[in-house]
């Protein structure tokens, strides 16, 4: 820890033990006097001040600029506390360090220093009294700046609870959302890779060798009805892979999500979900394009979910917003037992997760289903 930034602290929390002496008169007198509805306003607004006057000693001395909020008796009685306790021993310890700094620099500057033995293990040294307290007050400067660096760093973690995190600490905490989200969506754009692969080989691929062997038999055949049922096979079969192809690509991003809208989008889900699927559509608008794909994915990846494994006889989805959020609620009377990890259901989260949503699933075994995800009105920049 710099000088520069030893001094801050140090200044802060005797600061604070000065404001801490205010704050235990205050409570004694303002915190029975909140249990009464007639003085209740008073106590609720020094209340109000001292905590300003703590958040600002905190910004401007140690460091930490925690959001407007928070707070409340509970936090000043034990900041009151901590801070007189801390500063009453950096206070005494800095009392005690001048005065053996003042009694090493007068002995060194009028020469009355006198010989003195210090017995160490193994060791016997002869020194002066006044390099002996100098010696010690350099010693106490040392434990000093380490008692602020403690106090301070518990006057943040006190505020931290209560008051909320500090600006340092929002920024860390944002990183690392940031690098998780990251890596999250790798791993989700994998995931989808590997899931059209997939289709791809088990749909469109086999329905092509079908197709292909179905024109090879009837290109060597001599017999002409049979040629022309082979034919006649071959026809159909082109038309189930045709039907494959856009399912495939109706799984990958439907067009209608573009053109039309998650309204028409949804209706389509529902309609080719082979289930019961109500959609209850609160929106006033359009959302942006990227948390519009977002509520999308979500809502057909639930409902499949909850007919392919669940065995749903009534699917129930609602989007609705206020004034900073869009969400979506998809409600199954099914089986149950979803698994949040599981990864159809984690590549969601990270999708959400990006957008700097949140997403929830509450299955527990025999039913319902609740998957819930909240995002933002406006998507995250960068």
């Amino acid at each position: 820890m710099s000088g520069n930034r030893v001094a801050r602290t140090l200044v802060g929390v005797l600061a604070g033990a000065a404001l801490g002496v205010a704050e235990l008169l205050f409570l004694c007198v303002a915190w029975p006097a909140s249990l009464f509805a007639s003085t209740r306003p008073a106590a609720e607004r020094g209340l109000a001040r001292l905590t300003a006057l703590e958040r600002r000693r905190l910004s401007r001395w140690l460091g930490h600029d925690a959001e407007p909020g928070g707070g409340g008796y509970g936090y000043l009685a034990a900041r009151a506390a901590l801070g007189v306790v801390a500063g009453y021993v950096l206070a005494a310890g800095m009392f005690l360090t001048g005065l053996l700094l003042a009694g090493g620099l007068w002995a060194v500057a009028t020469g009355q220093g006198e010989p003195v033995a210090v017995n160490l293990p193994g060791v016997r040294l002869v020194t002066d009294t006044a390099v002996l307290g100098l010696s010690n007050a350099a010693f106490l400067l040392v434990l000093l700046a380490a008692a602020a660096a403690v106090a301070g760093a518990g006057e943040r973690r006190l505020a931290g609870r209560f008051l909320g995190p500090g600006r340092q600490e929002v920024m860390r905490r944002r990183i690392a959302e940031l690098t998780a989200t990251r890596s999250g969506i790798v791993r989700a754009v994998d995931d989808e890779r590997r899931r059209i692969e997939r289709d791809l080989h088990d749909g469109v691929q086999q329905r092509g060798v079908a197709l292909a062997m179905l024109l090879g038999r009837a290109r060597h055949s001599a017999d002409p009805a049979r040629t022309g049922e082979l034919v006649g096979q071959a026809y159909t079969e082109s038309r189930r892979l045709l039907d494959e192809l856009r399912s495939v690509a109706w799984r990958i991003y439907p067009t209608a999500l573009d053109e039309l809208g998650l309204r028409a989008a949804l209706a389509g889900v529902a309609e080719r979900s082979g289930g019961p699927v109500t959609v209850h559509y609160g929106l006033a608008g359009r959302p942006v394009s990227e948390v519009e794909t977002a509520l999308y994915f979500v809502a057909r990846e639930a409902i499949t979910n909850a007919i392919k494994h669940a065995g749903a006889g009534d699917i129930l989805v609602v989007l609705s917003e206020d004034e900073e959020t869009v969400s979506v609620a998809i409600s199954d009377d099914g089986a149950g037992g979803a698994d949040p990890s599981g990864g159809g259901l984690s590549g969601l989260a990270r999708r959400v997760l990006a957008l700097d949503g949140s997403f929830a699933v509450d299955s527990p075994p025999g039913g319902p289903t609740r998957i819930t995800a909240t995002l933002p009105k406006e998507a995250p920049c960068g």
